[in-house]
């Protein structure tokens, strides 16, 4: 279903919107997900790449391209909090792997926004459904043919932009990816405890590196047993507020990391967390959010033992900060977030909170809320105008702004779509638009 759209606003890219320095979307229900809550036949007003205006009573300058949004629903742009978006195309062929870590030469330090590619076919394919921004995040899978290992540590995830190929970088470095639970212990002997002591070990030569430096330069220090990029990469966790961003899910590992963040002062994001809802009064009082997958219900393994469809609402109701991303919405579906939105409100989850989870929450993660994740005066305007509600299956965007751009409304997908819905009595093959 997700081929079949509808394009009414496709002639205004004709109309030289894509290029507009003023644009006015007028009459829509706005959705703003800040402190102006929803507005009812609001004008956004985006001038030069940002929200300059938002209300009932905004004045539309004269040479402003006007968007009628009346009987639609204006959202900002969805941001997908963990993924491989432009790191992968075909998950089983040959080639480099660019969203894998394996080898021992980097780990906490393995950087993978040098090999985003923002000509991606899945960019566009996610794009037309609403993405604007995402977390693209490396990981650690198993050995491969020359028995190249991944670690405890995947590295460094990055927050990018999907509008084009320039400027597409938003944050480097937003967050460390650590390996905990039965995922950490496949890298670490075995056991979860090596995982987590593997964790510990590394923020300690980490401190003694940031004491020794320079007799470690001076060949004055017996060493440690990761590069100086790694040590690098973990000092930045302990002195600057780089969160670790933990791959983890049973509630016994969450607060063995929980004390562990505690003892050495680190910021902690949950990736995962299938059994978060059950500490959820002690995650918000310590104030570490939650990526979660609304969808992943169920008991899959042994760390997900205490799975339950209505998580997202004890985690929300209780004030942990939540965005979504789960199996059936990263990467090549990420765009299915507003699916895993719709599951959570169907189990009791706020229809704000859910949109807040896709859009502000996410941004708020990973740092870059200032100019991102809601519709307000000063910020990057990355807009959706939707026929309905986002959470609807059969609803999908009409227009996608990302920077103020109007982005063209077509994928690889929708040109195979037009391609072959063509009448024709000539060979597919042969068959062009």
């Amino acid at each position: 279903m997700k081929l079949l759209r509808r394009l009414p606003f496709a002639f205004l890219l004709l109309g030289g919107l894509v290029h507009a320095q003023t644009t006015a979307i007028v009459g829509g229900t706005v959705h703003t997900v800040g402190p102006a809550g929803t507005i009812q036949n609001a004008t956004v007003l985006i001038e030069d790449g940002q929200i300059t205006a938002v209300g009932r009573n905004v004045a539309v300058p004269n040479n402003a391209s006007v968007v009628n949004a009346a009987g639609k629903i204006v959202t900002p742009g969805l941001f997908t909090p963990h993924g491989t978006l432009g790191l992968v195309e075909v998950g089983s062929s040959a080639g480099p792997v660019d969203s894998v870590q394996r080898g021992e030469m980097f780990t906490a330090a393995f950087d993978v926004a040098d090999a985003f590619n923002p000509r991606s076919t899945l960019i566009a394919i996610n794009r037309v459904d609403g993405i604007t921004r995402a977390l693209i995040a490396p990981q650690g899978r198993g050995p491969d043919e020359a028995d190249g290992r991944s670690h405890v540590f995947s590295g460094l995830a990055s927050v990018v932009n999907l509008g084009g190929t320039e400027d597409y970088l938003d944050r480097r470095g937003a967050a460390l990816v650590v390996n905990l639970g039965e995922a950490g212990s496949g890298f670490a002997g075995g056991t979860r405890t090596g995982a987590l002591l593997t964790l510990r070990h590394a923020l300690d030569q980490a401190a003694d590196y940031r004491s020794n430096a320079t007799a470690f330069e001076r060949n004055q220090h017996p060493g440690y047993d990761y590069s100086v990029p790694d040590l690098d990469a973990l000092l930045r966790v302990l002195d600057n507020g780089l969160p670790l961003l933990a791959n983890v899910h049973r509630a016994s590992d969450i607060e063995a990391l929980m004390r562990l963040a505690g003892e050495y002062s680190v910021s902690v994001i949950l990736l995962g967390a299938t059994e978060a809802w059950m500490l959820a009064d002690e995650l918000a009082d310590a104030g570490i959010p939650v990526i979660m997958g609304p969808t992943a219900n169920l008991p899959s393994d042994f760390d997900r033992l205490n799975a339950r469809g209505d998580a997202a609402t004890i985690l929300a109701d209780a004030g942990v900060t939540l965005a979504f991303a789960g199996p059936q919405s990263t990467t090549h579906n990420a765009r299915n977030i507003t699916q895993s939105a719709g599951n959570a409100v169907a189990e009791g989850l706020d229809a704000d909170a859910a949109m807040r989870a896709m859009t502000l929450a996410p941004a708020e993660i990973f740092g870059v809320a200032d100019r991102l994740g809601s519709i307000e005066t000063g910020k990057a305007a990355d807009l959706v105008i939707w026929p309905g509600d986002p959470m609807e299956l059969l609803n999908y965007p009409e227009l996608v702004f990302i920077n103020g751009v109007a982005v063209p409304m077509e994928s690889r997908q929708t040109l195979l779509r037009d391609r072959y819905l063509e009448d024709s009595d000539r060979p597919p093959a042969f068959r062009r638009p």
